[in-house]
């Protein structure tokens, strides 16, 4: 019997495989995006020194209050326009996006979209 991967484990190697292609420097950092089945969560992150530059996610009170429930579309599109905020409150306007091995699609398309709208550029 052949076994099979768990999707969790496929996403794993999918993202392993974009982080070879591409990664966040200090003149254009990283989105990188997670999903889970009850949240959502974006930062940006310089990868030459490891730091985390921005994040946001709607675990936090003040987007949590603004939305109904945390794990559907508007909730990915207002995430993205709070991260597109944070980002240009500290002078950042161009990304790299790291889907982390999400399909672009659905609640990571929402955000990608809404951080566009905000204005940053990717």
């Amino acid at each position: 019997m052949v076994s099979k991967k768990s999707r969790s484990e496929v996403r794993r190697k999918k993202h392993m495989k974009l982080r070879n292609r591409f990664s966040g420097t200090a003149e254009r950092p990283r989105l990188a995006v997670f999903r889970s089945n009850t949240h959502m969560y974006a930062q940006i992150v310089d990868d030459t020194v490891g730091n985390t530059l921005v994040a946001a996610s709607t675990l936090q009170k003040d987007v949590k209050a603004e939305l109904e429930k945390t794990n559907n579309v508007e909730a990915a599109a207002y995430l993205g326009k709070v991260i597109a905020e944070k980002a240009k409150e500290k002078g950042i306007t161009d990304v790299v996006f790291d889907r982390g091995g999400f399909i672009y699609q659905g609640k990571v398309k929402a955000l990608a979209d809404a951080a566009r709208e905000a204005g940053l550029n990717f």
